[in-house]
């Protein structure tokens, strides 16, 4: 019995000795994965936090400039730091922001070349043909049918998502400019394509009802949308 407890005790210690050993080994290798993991988490964190707070300080700056009202200066002081030090894509609505206020100040040369900065800036391409849709808007008032069509006429292609509002734009562009046989023919293939929402269709109807009524186009011309059912675009 005593040597049971003898052998007993020593195989105990064996075993114990043998995880120290194990231990010793292995430790530098588990407490540095530990130490990894924790340093992962806490830089997840850490990122996380300022890249909330950067963008939690940069929505408080757009809304402060919006919110300015008519302080043009202090709006333009706020989106000037947006532009400079926001995070994320509100640098980019600053620059944008920017321009509609050159705009609604009068300075309509201003927002256009604005405008185009931006367009010539950016890699996204739908952000890009915002900018020139927003540049061929004001010039429809204060440029020319060429200035419009230089900007926008690529993308009233058949293929181009945006190609409704560019058409709209370049036919009153062509409307002002005189030329309505273009405009008209401009408002109706806005009006024919089957993806037109109501609400362009409704305005492609209004302008060759108005035409009408100024006797610019012939009394036969298609005011209605009926032909094609309206669709989400």
């Amino acid at each position: 019995m005593a040597e049971d407890n003898i052998f007993r005790e020593v195989d105990e210690e064996l075993r114990s000795e043998r995880m120290r050993t194990l231990w010793r080994r292995v430790a530098p290798f588990v407490i540095g994965a530990a130490i990894a993991v924790v340093a992962l988490v806490a830089l997840n964190e850490g990122w996380s936090w300022y890249t909330n707070s950067q963008a939690s300080r940069s929505s408080e700056e757009l809304y402060a400039a919006i919110n300015a009202g008519d302080d043009l200066a202090a709006a333009r002081a706020h989106l000037d730091e947006l532009a400079a030090n926001g995070s994320g894509g509100y640098p980019v609505l600053a620059e944008f922001r920017k321009a509609s206020l050159l705009a609604e100040a009068g300075d309509a040369a201003g927002a256009v070349a604005a405008y185009d900065a931006l367009a010539n800036s950016q890699s996204n391409v739908r952000l890009r043909e915002l900018a020139l849709l927003q540049a061929a808007q004001i010039l429809v008032d204060s440029g020319t049918l060429a200035d419009v069509e230089a900007r926008i006429g690529t993308l009233a292609s058949d293929d181009n998502p945006m190609r409704r509002v560019a058409r709209e734009l370049i036919g009153l562009a062509q409307y002002k400019a005189g030329d309505t046989a273009a405009a008209e023919a401009s408002f109706e293939t806005v009006l024919n394509d089957p993806l037109a929402q109501g609400q362009i269709r409704n305005r492609m109807a209004y302008y060759l009802a108005q035409m009408l009524s100024e006797g610019t186009i012939a009394a036969d011309a298609p005011v209605e949308g009926d032909e094609a059912a309206p669709a989400a675009q």
